[in-house]
């Protein structure tokens, strides 16, 4: 029986080894490299802007079943999750079809400040109106 348990321990040692070179140091390598390309970008300005999601917000009435949809949803924010940044989404003003849209700042590590200050700047250049809901939240 101890033998057995050595050949599952060696095999489940391979089987990571080669795991993690395949895929986690790879990964690694790639994080690095956004870590890099941010640090370079921010060599010359203070934050980046870009679009928080590649549309609009979806409607209240509206309930996504498509996952991949719903990824894709969040795909813009994923460099600034694993670039070691620091974000903040504002509210940048209405769709054609009346909903929000969200412009996302970004700034080096331990800058919110930053991100407060030109956010603020952002919110104040933006006259968002009044969006058709009772107080309870729910779309009138």
């Amino acid at each position: 029986m101890l033998f057995l348990k050595k050949v599952q321990i060696a095999i489940y040692k391979d089987w990571k080894m080669g795991y993690y070179d395949a895929y986690y140091s790879k990964a690694q390598k790639v994080r690095q490299k956004i870590i890099q390309d941010f640090q370079a970008a921010f060599q010359s300005v203070d934050v980046l802007l870009s679009p928080t999601t590649p549309t609009s917000a979806f409607s209240l009435d509206h309930i996504e079943q498509d996952p991949v949809k719903m990824y894709w949803n969040d795909v813009l924010t994923v460099p600034v999750n694993i670039g070691n940044t620091t974000a903040i989404s504002v509210p940048a003003g209405l769709s054609a079809a009346g909903l929000p849209l969200g412009l996302q700042l970004i700034a080096p590590p331990l800058h919110e400040e930053r991100l407060f200050q030109f956010g603020q700047v952002i919110e104040d250049g933006f006259t968002m109106p009044n969006l058709p809901f009772d107080s309870g939240g729910t779309l009138q």
